[in-house]
């Protein structure tokens, strides 16, 4: 018998296998219990969750010998067929190959007929986003009226792209991506099985990489008994996988811890030279200081992280002298820059340049400690100025006593230059008033001479003729010459 692969010999034959989907099992299984079954359903997901599984299940359920039923047999000759996809009556359609409207209409042609063998006619389409939008509407009058004992099954990992005309017609469902404890436990079932060696820490690194995936992480323990054998070491796990080491990921975090940027770039070499795409370390370095946070900040870690106690303590005297608060801002700004490492044209110096900003955080002052010492020197700025105004009211009382004597000493005096003062204003506002009149009597006689002067007829007949004026009727003054 040709060798299988663990992601088809481990793959779940029964609803009750399945593994992280606890909400769509248990839906599917009362459909099938209480003949609730609809015409049609849509799984989405992740890759590697269950969704073509699970249709599988589902198509055994409905035509099982003893069913329907929510646990199909296995043993009996429908369920067999399945198992090894002869049976005429489950078609299993890839849609990226089967994406045009010919295909779709021949589907559509093909459905009306009853089921040859089985119970029910299943037809799953798998990636069924990559239909073109005439096939999906080709296939919209079949979905919501199908012949009977049809059932379709569709499977999308890109389930946005699916038209809403299409879902409305079906019954969606999502997948979950599964948890990291639920892997390292099938991959330890796995293990036992196939007499594995591998340590937890190992079957950690297999879960992480892995990333939600249960394919992927059978897949990947897969490979690494094919490069080290049944006895798997962490060091191969580390080089089949390509993770970055954690001495260097300790180096780097206590170079930026130590204020040290000195060290940054012959470490990025070590990175360069070590072959690692400083993409993929930037990310690894940003989980390490996550790693850092959580333990600065969690008591009881071990839940939290997929570490043994070793690489726990390690992380713990790495950040003694550090606070939370610097070290969530050193993780800020990792997660921060990695867009701009993304689509930098020079990611080596993006990279340097962001590890020694790093380095230098420490010095920044927070605005916390700024408002405070604001508040400090307002305070002494007070306390000086309300000294300086005392002192000053202690040297303003002689002053007063001094005042106090001048004020009445030039009261005396101002008492004897009050009467030589009231004859000199006296004495002025008299001859003011007889130059006053003077001028009047002046004015009132030079009026009436003028009058005297305008009746004159050689003085008129004068005036009229040289269009003159009277400026002065004073006699002329003659020199004696």
């Amino acid at each position: 018998m040709s060798y299988l692969i663990y992601a088809r010999k481990y793959r779940p034959m029964t609803f009750e296998e399945m593994i992280g989907q606890k909400h769509v099992v248990q839906t599917l299984k009362n459909a099938v219990k209480n003949n609730r079954v609809a015409q049609a359903y849509i799984f989405s997901g992740m890759r590697g969750v269950g969704k073509t599984t699970t249709a599988r299940i589902l198509a055994k359920a409905l035509n099982c010998q003893h069913g329907p039923t929510p646990s199909p047999c296995n043993k009996c000759e429908f369920c067999k067929m399945i198992n090894e996809d002869r049976s005429v009556d489950v078609l299993e359609i890839d849609g990226a190959s089967n994406r045009g409207i010919d295909e779709v209409r021949s589907l559509r042609e093909g459905v009306k007929y009853k089921p040859i063998h089985s119970r029910y006619k299943v037809i799953i389409i798998d990636e069924v986003h990559m239909l073109t939008t005439q096939a999906f509407n080709a296939l919209l009058k079949t979905l919501e009226e199908p012949p009977p004992h049809t059932v379709f099954i569709f499977a999308t990992t890109e389930f946005h792209k699916v038209p809403a005309t299409i879902i409305s017609r079906c019954q969606p469902f999502e997948f979950k991506k599964i948890s990291q404890k639920e892997i390292i436990n099938h991959l330890m079932e796995v293990s036992g099985k196939e007499n594995i060696t591998i340590s937890s820490y190992g079957l950690n690194l297999v879960a992480e990489a892995a990333d939600g995936s249960l394919r992927d992480a059978q897949s990947l323990l897969d490979q690494a008994v094919a490069f080290s054998g049944e006895n798997i070491s962490d060091e191969d796990l580390k080089e089949i996988l390509g993770t970055v080491r954690r001495e260097i990921l300790f180096e780097f975090s206590k170079a930026i811890l130590k204020e040290e940027p000195n060290q940054i770039f012959p470490l990025v070499e070590k990175v360069i030279e070590s072959g690692y795409d400083l993409r993929f370390f930037h990310k690894e370095l940003t989980h390490h200081f996550r790693n850092l946070l959580l333990v600065k900040s969690v008591k009881h870690v071990k839940e939290l992280l997929p570490l043994n106690d070793e690489e726990i303590n390690a992380l713990k005297h790495e950040v003694e002298k550090a606070s939370s608060e610097d070290i969530l801002r050193y993780l800020i700004a990792l997660q921060q820059g990695d867009q701009g490492l993304r689509y930098s044209s020079h990611p080596r110096i993006y990279l340097e340049a962001l590890l020694v900003k790093l380095c230098h955080f420490k010095k920044i002052v927070q605005l916390k400690d700024i408002i405070k010492d604001l508040e400090s020197i307002k305070n002494d700025i007070k306390i000086s100025t309300e000294a300086q105004k005392n002192s000053s009211l202690a040297n303003t009382v002689p002053d007063i006593e001094v005042q106090k004597e001048k004020v009445s000493m030039d009261r005396l005096q101002n008492e004897k230059e009050v009467p030589e003062k009231e004859e000199s204003e006296f004495s002025t506002k008299r001859s003011n008033f007889e130059h006053s009149k003077d001028m009047h009597q002046k004015k009132v006689r030079k009026e009436k001479d003028t009058d005297i002067a305008l009746k004159d007829p050689t003085v008129k007949s004068f005036l009229n003729t040289f269009k003159a004026h009277i400026i002065s009727v004073e006699p002329i003054k003659r020199s004696k010459k």
